[in-house]
């Protein structure tokens, strides 16, 4: 005789079953209407995850539970890869909370429309063809929209490998440098994901300065930030197509190009500027300086590690470094900014205006008006952003425009370099703060996203009329 089932079980499993299909139906309509949306949710429902497990005792050195504001800004810094911190990582959080936001930033580093997509995927088995639109197009059409699937696991696997071998060239030099074994590992594993996601999260007291000219931490740092704000298409194409640039796609060209445009100019500009500023590197020797100058060009770009204080910086350093940091990374990476595929393609545009071209062409490429409209969006949103976040912190603080600036526009870019006025917020500055990292880390790319699928066929045309320009 089959025995059957106690009728309390029975109704547990019946709602059990009722939560996962109504969970279901949810996100196949929320993917299938408007999969931007889904990436919002997934997002805000992360955070606040993260949230609450940094808030438990257990996570805090002292046994106290973190204030929620502390609490909350931390998991935004941490799934926003963003890096800004109003308590020491080091001092503040135990092992079981340096785990939680290292967990954070590298589910935080895949990116919203990757987890996203990973959600319909494990709660519904597929994605819908809005889903898999979106999918593929915050990962530069590559592949055919059959495997998107495919291309979300090659993300993963990808960061995976990444991460690791950063973290054994990383470990055995904290080993030589007098670390336990386990100590050793940890550091190791804990800079390799905080770089390649440029999260900017440090787990020593003092940072990276300790190390401010040790060439086997640094050099892997800058070339784990340099990859990971690249993006998962571009390193894709890469894998799959070698480096012949005559083979890859124009995304690829204009993000690696423009890449290492900003690196060498930044280097360069941030070294002349501070070459003779006693409070950073002034008094190096040369060899130092480069290595500071092209370490700081990384960095400002989002990854948000510091050699320096950035209150001793020269102004005008100051004021190039907010320029690159408003720049960023490359489109559907782990780095922050407007995106240099935006810039590259306002400065195109810039271009064919001054010659008269009516196209906007490249590499044999003619960009459409569509990209145009979306990247002047872009730019359009994020400095309205940052300037409505830089009048609320002037008007709570009163502190000096230069200090708020810096820290609202790392903040939008998601970079992690501060001033140090994170800490010194009062509870609502921190707020407006989360909001900013989580406008500039979901925002801009949400907003391309939706508005590349949100064309729409019109069946009349309005008789065109220019107005005066400029």
């Amino acid at each position: 005789m089959t025995r059957q089932q106690p009728s309390w079980l029975a109704e547990r499993e019946h709602g059990r079953f009722w939560l996962l299909r109504t969970l279901r139906d949810f996100v196949d309509s929320v993917a299938n209407s408007s999969p931007a949306r889904l990436a919002l949710i997934v997002y805000v429902a992360v955070i606040l995850i993260f949230t609450g497990l940094l808030s438990l005792p257990a996570a805090s050195r002292d046994g106290q539970i973190t204030p929620l504001y502390d609490a909350f800004f931390t998991a935004v810094s941490a799934v926003c890869v963003t890096g800004l911190t109003v308590v020491s990582t080091a001092l503040h959080w135990t092992f079981l909370g340096q785990a939680v936001i290292l967990l954070a930033i590298f589910i935080g580093g895949l990116g919203t429309l990757t987890l996203a997509s990973l959600l319909a995927l494990m709660v519904s088995k597929r994605l819908g063809v809005r889903g898999k639109l979106i999918a593929q197009s915050a990962m530069s059409n590559a592949g055919r929209l059959g495997e998107v699937g495919t291309l979300l696991r090659i993300v993963i696997t990808t960061s995976v490998i990444i991460e690791v071998i950063l973290a054994l060239i990383l470990f055995p030099r904290f080993l030589m440098l007098g670390e336990s074994f386990p100590q050793a590992a940890w550091h190791g594993i804990f800079y390799a994901i905080s770089s390649f996601n440029n999260a900017g999260f440090t787990p020593h007291t003092d940072g990276l300065v300790p190390y401010e000219t040790d060439e086997w931490i640094l050099i892997p740092l800058m070339v784990g930030g340099f990859l990971g704000s690249l993006g998962f298409p571009v390193v894709m194409v890469l894998l799959e197509r070698g480096g012949r640039f005559k083979n890859w796609n124009l995304h690829t060209k204009l993000t690696v190009e423009v890449s290492l445009i900003l690196l060498v100019v930044g280097t360069l500009v941030w070294g002349a500027l501070e070459w003779s500023n006693p409070a950073t590197i002034g008094g190096m020797t040369v060899w130092d300086k480069i290595l500071h100058a092209t370490f700081a060009s990384v960095m400002t770009r989002s990854l948000g590690f510091n050699l320096v204080d950035m209150n001793n910086l020269e102004p005008t350093t100051m004021l190039f470094s907010d320029a690159l940091m408003f720049a960023g990374g490359g489109s559907a990476s782990t780095a922050g900014g407007i995106k240099v595929t935006t810039i590259a393609i306002v400065f195109l545009a810039i271009v064919a205006e001054a010659r008269g071209d009516r196209d906007v062409k490249i590499h044999g490429r003619t960009i459409p008006e569509g990209a145009m409209r979306v990247a002047i969006s872009v730019i359009v949103m994020g400095a309205t952003f940052v300037a409505g976040a830089a009048g609320l912190l002037l008007a709570l603080t009163g502190d000096s425009l230069d200090r708020v600036l810096f820290e609202v526009i790392s903040a939008f870019a998601t970079c992690g370099l501060s001033t140090g006025l994170s800490a010194e917020l009062p509870p609502e500055g921190k707020y407006v703060l989360c909001a900013l990292m989580f406008a500039g880390r979901v925002g801009t790319i949400t907003l391309a996203a939706a508005l590349a699928l949100r064309e729409r066929r019109q069946l009349f045309h309005y008789p065109e009329e220019r107005p005066i320009i400029g």
